[in-house]
């Protein structure tokens, strides 16, 4: 393998990489994913370094010397459906060896893939508020106000999005429109506890995931991710609360 044929391998493995991580995949598994395509192309050594937002490594071998390449990885998005396509093009990458120029094509489509549609996320998002609405002691009108607050987050946090908008900034507006919807519907009579309301709502944004990750990357020897997760949740977290406590306040 020559230099040229290095960087497009390495490349290649790279760009799998980052989906992987954006996608959700743990760094251990981005790092094993990047290390195994590279020596199955013939590198001597790969050294790979990945955190939540970024990945540099370094491909070894006797006809090219050293290749060296970083992505910085800006969002990420848990996608269980993406994240299984990818380990099955990883371990089909390892097994055949196919063209690099074959494997930019695979990952557009995994990239470009059925997703959940819009409908179908505001589905989830009602039926997520409402339960908890229910769960923790809400009456029917609590479940249907809390349910329609849920499909309007939705629609806000989307609008939100699409300029771009820090995460945390987003979660802030989100909640504090959260508690102002839920506070303003029991004022009108529509339900019964605002606070119950907002609990479901507020299982929206709870980073339970980003929390539960936070600790897998800590037992599994990752610690500068594992901190790095654990802070961004808790930070979440805290946001979420002051949005909601400061549309209490305003009542």
């Amino acid at each position: 393998m020559n230099r040229e044929e290095a960087e497009k391998v390495l490349y290649c493995a790279m760009s799998i990489g980052e989906q992987l991580l954006t996608c959700g995949a743990e760094v251990s598994r981005v790092e094993d994913t990047i290390r195994r395509i590279c020596t199955a192309y013939g590198a001597t050594r790969v050294d790979v370094f990945s955190i939540t937002s970024s990945i540099v490594t370094t491909m070894f071998g006797g006809d090219f010397e050293s290749v060296t390449e970083s992505r910085r990885v800006l969002s990420m998005r848990n996608d269980f459906n993406k994240l299984d396509e990818l380990n099955q093009l990883s371990r089909y990458i390892c097994s055949t060896l196919p063209d690099p120029e074959e494997i930019p094509g695979r990952l557009r489509r995994i990239a470009e893939g059925r997703s959940y549609s819009f409908s179908q996320q505001l589905l989830v998002y009602a039926l997520v508020s409402g339960s908890f609405a229910v769960f923790f002691g809400g009456d029917w009108k609590d479940m249907l106000v809390s349910a329609a607050i849920g499909v309007l987050l939705k629609c806000l946090e989307a609008f939100i999005r699409r300029g771009s908008v820090n995460g945390l900034f987003t979660a802030l507006l989100c909640s504090s429109a959260g508690g102002l919807l839920s506070h303003a519907a029991v004022a009108l009579r529509l339900g019964s506890h605002a606070d119950l309301i907002s609990i479901g709502n507020i299982m929206l944004f709870i980073p339970g995931v980003m929390f539960t990750n936070s600790l897998r990357d800590l037992f599994s020897g990752d610690t500068i991710t594992g901190l790095i997760r654990f802070s961004e949740s808790l930070l979440l977290a805290v946001i979420v609360a002051l949005g909601f406590t400061f549309a209490g306040f305003l009542f």
